[in-house]
């Protein structure tokens, strides 16, 4: 048992010198590039403050790490509450907080029914799935997917699917990361996506899913205390009253009175449609966001958990707006935050700096320092997620279930899982310095729309339709899969902005509400179309696999308390 600890031990010493490399790398920064800031010490501080408790947290949990339970999902031992703030902190990241804030500084209403398509989401996950998928699975989503059908190649799929989901999330996370701390903290582009790596495999090869939930709970209560601190201190300067600040922020935007109306981003109804349908969707097929509910020793702790996060993430969305119009005010009438001083003219940092600048205009430098801190937090705690999720499809899934056959130890399991989550470090980074230049925007909506197409349909027909047969899941699953980044590839996001042609061949931009339906049809189709013995021996399963999923009897019990 010594070994693994003073592996960790050495692993622990290299992030922290890689981290007092990174101050000492900061030192000649050039402030000349509009995207780079001078130094702010007081957010290294903290930052480091933060990532040397979470190391320590790590350590801690490496020694509970002594199973693929443990590693995958913490033994089953989290409480309801507890895992309810980790998914919280899963999705509380750092482009919710800066980008659903400046979309209600620049777009007001648009802004808002943006921000709740990525809410109402969970009440689906709470009422449909949350009890059905604690009840069957293990640890991965491929666990539900294949418990009646065929293993090795709907696990096959239901892993490669989310791998691609995993990576897409995991680019946009690192580019995020890179531009983020070279805005906020001065450092170099690729020295920040190295220390988000590093950090990255560091939690979850050591602590795993134990250090990831407790790295998510603290980040999720530290952005929410802190979101509600700037809204506090934002709020006091309206008298605490809403209308107040609603009023104000229509006086003070350009477009006046019109941005409490719905304006340009919701002008195409096909286009909303299918950008509300991904996003409601989509959480319940993130890979990430899935395996959270096998940390929870039953399905009524999987139920609280997803209340508890419902009740975090709906307050914390209702902070950011509000900041945003508190944005409006305060920041957009304040010429210190325009380049050159022009009020109504380019934000310094880009359009998504808003709620940091307001964070310096009512709290001083400490307190940019402190939401710069946790705004790096949040990343490396999504991160960390998606990497054990990457992990575990890679170990589990495709190694122990389809490779082996089944007769993987569990010793041979976590060292792939782990060998894994450093192959996914080092993809990460590499791709994240690849992408450097690259618009990345469209990441967003692409990999939401292949969790809602490819992961969704073959998720709730495993559990609702007793029709479906392994042939269906596969073809239908692909079929989603593969029209929706088809269907990206040729919007305008990727055809004309990235590969530079004059017009798109898809008139929209978000895939859903094409994507989504032909997933289903085609998993319909070719689901009543099959009469083979897999078929039969599908439809015969489905009894059983109901009565597990009301029930819970024969579920997977917690091993740590």
């Amino acid at each position: 048992m010594n070994t693994p600890h003073k592996a960790f031990a050495k692993a622990l010493i290299a992030s922290t010198a890689l981290l007092a490399a990174t101050c000492v790398l900061a030192g000649p920064a050039d402030v000349t590039q509009t995207q780079k800031q001078p130094i702010n010490l007081t957010a290294i501080a903290m930052f480091l403050v933060f990532v040397l408790g979470t190391l320590g947290i790590t350590y801690w949990a490496a020694k509970r790490t002594t199973s693929a339970s443990d590693f995958y999902t913490a033994g089953g031992g989290i409480t309801g509450f507890q895992n309810g703030l980790a998914i919280a902190g899963d999705y509380m990241s750092a482009a919710t907080l800066l980008g659903l804030s400046s979309l209600v500084f620049l777009r007001g209403y648009d802004g808002f029914v943006y921000t709740i398509s990525f809410f109402i989401g969970w009440p689906v996950i709470l009422f449909m799935l949350a009890e059905r998928m604690r009840n069957l699975g293990r640890f991965t989503f491929a666990d539900i997917a294949s418990y009646r059908l065929q293993q090795s190649s709907i696990r096959t799929f239901a892993a490669f699917s989310s791998l691609t989901v995993v990576c897409f999330y995991l680019i946009v996370q690192m580019v995020g990361a890179g531009q983020l701390i070279k805005l906020l903290f001065g450092l170099d582009y690729p020295v920040a996506v190295a220390v988000v790596g590093v950090l990255m495999v560091v939690y979850v090869t050591f602590g795993g899913m134990i250090a990831t939930t407790w790295v998510q709970i603290i980040k999720a209560v530290l952005l929410l205390s802190g979101g509600l601190l700037l809204l506090g201190l934002a709020m006091s300067q309206f008298g605490f009253n809403i209308e107040t600040l609603a009023s104000s922020a229509v006086a003070a935007h350009k477009d006046g009175a019109a941005i409490m109306r719905p304006g340009s981003m919701l002008a195409d109804p096909i286009t909303a449609t299918s950008l509300s349908l991904g996003l409601v969707f989509g959480t319940a097929g993130l890979p990430h966001i899935m395996m959270r509910f096998f940390t929870v020793p039953n399905a009524k702790e999987a139920r609280k958990s997803v209340f508890v996060a419902s009740g975090f993430i709906g307050l914390f969305f209702l902070v950011v707006c509000l900041l945003g119009l508190a944005a409006i005010v305060i920041v957009g009438q304040d010429p210190q935050f325009f380049e050159k001083g022009e009020i109504g003219g380019k934000l310094i940092g880009g359009n998504n700096m808003p709620v940091m600048h307001l964070a310096k205009a009512v709290g001083g430098n400490l307190f940019l320092g402190f939401l710069s801190a946790v705004a790096f937090a949040t990343i490396l705690a999504v991160v960390s997620g998606l990497a054990l999720a990457g992990a575990s499809s890679i170990a589990h899934d495709i190694y122990a279930r389809v490779i082996r056959k089944g007769e993987a130890t569990e010793a041979e399991e976590m060292r792939v899982s782990k060998f894994a989550s450093i192959g996914l470090g080092v993809v990460a980074v590499i791709l994240g310095i690849l992408f450097e230049k690259q618009n990345v925007a469209f990441l967003v909506g692409l990999t939401f729309g292949i969790a809602a197409s490819a992961n969704f349909p073959v998720l709730i027909l495993s559990l609702y339709w007793k029709g479906l047969t392994t042939r269906g899941a596969l073809i239908g699953g692909v079929a989603g899969l593969v029209s929706a980044v088809l269907f990206v590839v040729l919007s305008k996001a990727v055809w004309v902005v990235v590969l530079g042609n004059a017009k798109p061949i898809f008139p929209y931009e978000h895939p859903a509400l094409f994507s989504m339906p032909l997933a289903f049809f085609v998993t319909w189709l070719f689901s009543v179309t099959d009469r083979s013995a897999r078929a039969a021996q599908d439809l015969a399963g489905y009894r059983d696999q109901d009565i597990r999923a009301q029930t819970g009897i024969g579920a997977a019990a917690a091993s740590a308390h």
